[in-house]
């Protein structure tokens, strides 16, 4: 098929143009871009703001004389008649959009753009009918939307904009997204249905189907009269017995255009006035100063950084960008830099530091970057202020260029960084913040912030090896970008970052903030898109100020006491030794795994050693396992010198090493994006792989202390990850143990093992509590059979029983194999998407630890997130006050409170973090949190 460019019929820009908006789409863009915002009285206003900025935008880029607005009035319409169930499915918008939606009205009528809206019809259909009257006038037309319902009239006098993924949608782009041509957009769609508005459609076809149907017979009218030519029978049965859902779909798809509005062409006039008093006074009382002085600025004709050019370019190719970064090295570059930036609604920012420690390294230099391929670097302490800048000799920092005095640029950094009508995009943007919170970096608060690792992880969770940034630029874009070592080098002749001249530092810095806004345009639609709005919201870029906080505010951890539990561990690493040496009747390296399979497989002659591709012999744990299942008492021994050897070295030595000589605490970071199901990893030190049960992982919790007269509160979700499994698979039975606060180990042990709870001994109930939580990691009988130290058969038995008394936790876990084979991927409660990468080939293991993970994933990853929002929802209940979150490992949340307040503060944190539930769908089983204090770690648990 040739293709038609539209373009050149007609000039997009072309002041004569009618611009028609579709302005509920835009609302909603504009609530989720912003974060949450009031105005003085306290009334939300941050999708106000957003849409405001949207319209003036797109005012500035097409300068039209004729542009509208159009709104939905109300939910029920005409269509609704049709179909009851039409759109039954959309929820409730947010609580504190509900209040702007009049004031966004308000906001267009102040701008001076006309209103399009009509009780009882869509926004959509009175676009459609001033298309048509358009094109009666022989205008040409630009409907600016992401809705493919509008995309029916798209023709040789009407394009589309597609805002969200800034792309031209023409006659060729429809044919691309629909199979067929714009006039049969509405077969397709009566066939397809929409599952999105309720659209009913055919079962069993779908956009691809409907497209091949409808161009094969031309029309829906022509394939209903001829289904009997079909040769599939399900497709053809599907299509006579659906017959008229497909003609109901029809009437619901096509757009109206001829809707009695008391308006036409020549009542949408236009005429830019950007400071009236109806406006200026609407800015005034919402507090919007930012859009104040845009519209001065535009008025003076100074605001010209956006172009037509922008907009025709916004469908970006990033690898073949203009790029224009420069070098800031003098105050009139700095303000005229910061003058462009302070114009933006976004840009991307990113710190350089003499150190990946950010509770106590040096900032160096900042990146902005204000637009696609415009970024600078603003050099501040290179060669200056570290034990590493003064290695450097005096010839080397002769040749540095002057840097801007440190106090004078970070005033004025500090003003953008924290103005609220400005989002500041940042890559891993919590390191950043936590680095510029720091007094000696400038104490500056950023907010607003987006993270593109966040968004990354939020959409691409398991899909991709990692989110750094290098990753995601060669990814997304193709582009390979400037790497650390190329700049510093690596190895012993590496240097650190203040080290660098920084006329060979600062396209690399630049690009880094480049980088990170080109991802945010690309992400922010695909989050829209894709209905990922609430996990990257409200769940991940929520949280990271709550943990630059946690991360800032750090733990006491007493040196006294992990030295005396270093020596404790010692002696026990000795006697252990002892015994193994007694054993081998030789002394050897036990931490050498060639030295312990010689020892193990070749003199002890142990049976069923395996050996690796090397061939040495093999000595994980599984094997050692195995081997003390088989009566070796050598590998207990091992094992247990082991895990001796690891908390000595990893939290009694090391600890000591990690405390932050300025505030005596330990500060760990939390990684967002560490791990395949949405909770957060720590590390530097990983104070989430303490040992709970063991008395020695206790005693390293007695080295946590509070500081005086203080408590460590620990909240602990009880037995989170069961109560989830027993909702998700609506096991009634199982939720009843629960909602009655049971003992729910001893109610399965009785229902599995068919006995009267008196009747139930430890031993069983010890059993039903591993099958239990065997059976949310997907557990075999080989695996149930090695915790209980029983046959396979009885381990096989227990499981049989178990599914017969919860059948619906069978049927939960093959309808999530069925997803996994189907999809590829699975999603928690609250949307979060776990892609899981398996083979297709033979390879059983691989397929059966991938079916073991799909069904995991949602209880886990549903686990974390509630933790999550328990922990936005009480930093915004505390509002940066007392009680302060010191940890968070896995379930539990550790806080520091004051002796005198423990009791009010349990009575408030304990129904918030219970209440951390779905938004629109609550829980049926109720979530229990477990509680207890002291004056170190192992004290409260």
């Amino acid at each position: 098929m040739e293709k038609k460019i539209i373009k050149e019929k007609f000039n997009y820009f072309d002041n004569n143009n009618v611009i028609l908006i579709d302005g509920s789409g835009y609302i909603f863009r504009a609530y989720y871009a912003l974060p949450p915002m009031v105005n003085p009285q306290g009334v939300p206003i941050n999708a106000v703001y957003g849409f405001m900025n949207m319209m003036v935008k797109l005012v500035q880029d097409f300068k039209p004389k004729k542009i509208a607005v159009a709104f939905d009035v109300a939910r029920e319409t005409f269509r609704n008649k049709i179909y009851d169930d039409y759109k039954s499915n959309r929820h409730s918008p947010p609580e504190d959009l509900i209040p702007q939606f009049s004031l966004i009205k308000e906001a267009t009528k102040v701008l001076g753009l006309p209103i399009l809206e009509l009780e009882g019809y869509e926004a959509d259909d009175l676009i459609a009918t001033f298309c048509k009257d358009a094109k009666l006038e022989k205008k040409n037309v630009v409907v600016v939307s992401s809705d493919k319902d509008l995309m029916q009239l798209v023709d040789d006098q009407t394009v589309m904009l597609d805002p969200m993924k800034h792309t031209w949608i023409d006659d060729q782009k429809v044919l691309e997204k629909f199979g067929v041509n714009p006039e049969k957009v509405i077969d397709v769609q009566s066939l397809a249905g929409d599952p999105s508005d309720n659209v009913p459609g055919v079962p069993g076809i779908g956009l691809k189907i409907a497209a091949e149907l409808i161009n094969e017979f031309g029309s829906l009218k022509e394939l209903l009269s001829r289904t009997n030519e079909i040769k599939q029978t399900k497709r053809r049965e599907n299509l006579e017995i659906y017959r008229e859902k497909a003609l109901i779909s029809k009437k619901l798809v096509t757009l109206k255009t001829d809707v009695p509005i008391n308006m036409g062409i020549s009542d949408i006039n236009f005429d830019i006035n950007f400071l009236s008093p109806e406006l200026t006074n609407f800015l005034k009382v919402h507090d919007f100063k930012r859009l104040i002085e845009r519209f001065e600025n535009f008025k003076n004709n100074e605001n010209s950084n956006v172009t037509n050019e922008k907009i025709q370019n916004y469908n970006f190719d990033f690898k073949n960008r203009k790029k224009n970064y420069k070098l800031i090295t003098n105050i009139t570059q700095l303000d005229e830099f910061l003058s462009y930036s302070y114009k933006q609604d976004v840009i991307a920012i990113d710190c350089e530091t003499d150190s990946l420690n950010a509770k106590s390294a040096n900032l160096v230099g900042i990146s902005i970057a204000y637009n696609l391929g415009n970024a600078c670097y603003i050099p501040l302490r290179h060669g200056l202020n570290s034990k590493q800048a003064d290695l450097l000799s005096l010839d080397e920092k002769k040749e540095f260029p002057k840097q801007i005095n440190f106090e004078t640029a970070i005033s004025k950094i500090k003003l953008i960084f924290e103005d609220l009508s400005i989002l500041k995009v940042g890559h891993n943007i919590k390191f950043d913040s936590l680095i510029l919170k720091q007094k000696k970096n400038g104490s500056i608060n950023v907010f607003p912030l987006a993270d593109t690792m966040c968004m990354s992880y939020v959409l691409n969770l398991g899909n991709i090896q990692n989110h750094k940034l290098d990753t995601l630029a060669l990814t997304e874009f193709d582009y390979d970008t400037i790497k650390y070592q190329d700049v510093c080098g690596k190895g012993v002749n590496s240097k650190t970052f203040d080290q660098i001249n920084p006329q060979n530092a600062f396209e690399y810095a630049a690009e880094d903030s480049d980088v990170a806004l080109a991802l945010y345009n690309k992400y922010l639609p695909l989050l829209i898109n894709e209905k990922k709005v609430f996990v990257y919201e409200k769940l991940e870029k929520s949280l990271i100020p709550v943990l630059t906080n946690i991360e800032n505010e750090g733990i006491i951890v007493n040196p006294e006491t992990l030295n005396r539990i270093s020596t404790e561990l010692s002696k026990k690493i000795e006697i252990l030794e002892n015994k193994i040496f007694k054993l081998s009747q030789e002394e050897f390296n036990i931490g050498s795994p060639k030295q312990l399979g010689e020892i193990l497989f070749d003199k002890l002659k142990i049976e069923g050693g395996k050996k690796s591709k090397n061939g040495s012999w093999q000595t994980s744990v599984s094997v050692l396992e195995e081997i003390s299942q088989r009566g070796h008492l050598i590998s207990d021994y091992i094992l247990e010198w082991r895990h001796f050897s690891k908390l000595k070295s990893t939290y009694s030595v090391s600890l000591v090493e990690q405390i932050n000589k300025d505030t005596k605490r330990i500060h760990t970071t939390f990684s967002m994006v560490g791990t395949s199901t949405g909770r957060l990893s720590s590390s530097d030190p990983n104070l989430q792989n303490i040992p709970i049960r063991t008395e020695e992982g206790k005693l390293i919790r007695t080295a946590f202390e509070s500081k005086e007269n203080y408590y460590l509160l620990s909240m602990d979700y009880s037995q989170i990850e069961l109560r989830l499994i027993a909702h998700i698979a609506e096991e009634t039975s199982m939720i009843k143990a629960f909602n009655e606060d049971l003992d729910i180990h001893l109610d399965t042990a009785s229902k599995v093992f068919n006995l009267p709870k008196e009747k139930i001994t430890s031993q069983l109930r010890r059993s039903a509590k591993a099958i239990n939580f065997g059976i949310i990691y997907g557990i075999s009988p080989f695996g149930l059979s090695k915790q209980l130290k029983c046959s396979n058969t009885e381990a096989k038995h227990f499981i049989e029983s178990y599914f017969k008394r919860f059948p619906n936790i069978r049927e939960y876990m093959q309808n999530i194999r069925k997803k996994l084979y189907e999809d590829g991927f699975v999603e928690t409660l609250f949307g979060r998407r776990v892609y899981i990468n398996f083979s297709d080939s033979k390879n059983q293991n691989l397929k059966l630890f991938a079916e073991r993970q799909a069904i995991n994933a949602p209880i886990q990853g549903t686990a974390a997130d509630i933790i999550k929002l328990a922990m936005v929802n009480l930093e915004n209940n505390f509002n940066n006050m007392e009680p302060k979150i010191l940890l968070q490992v896995h379930d539990e949340l550790l806080f520091e409170v004051e002796k005198n307040q423990i009791g009010e503060c349990i009575k408030k944190i304990r129904p918030i973090m219970e209440n951390a539930n779905l938004p629109m769908k609550p829980l049926k089983v109720k979530l229990k949190v477990d509680y207890g204090y002291g004056r170190n770690w192992a004290e409260a648990h």
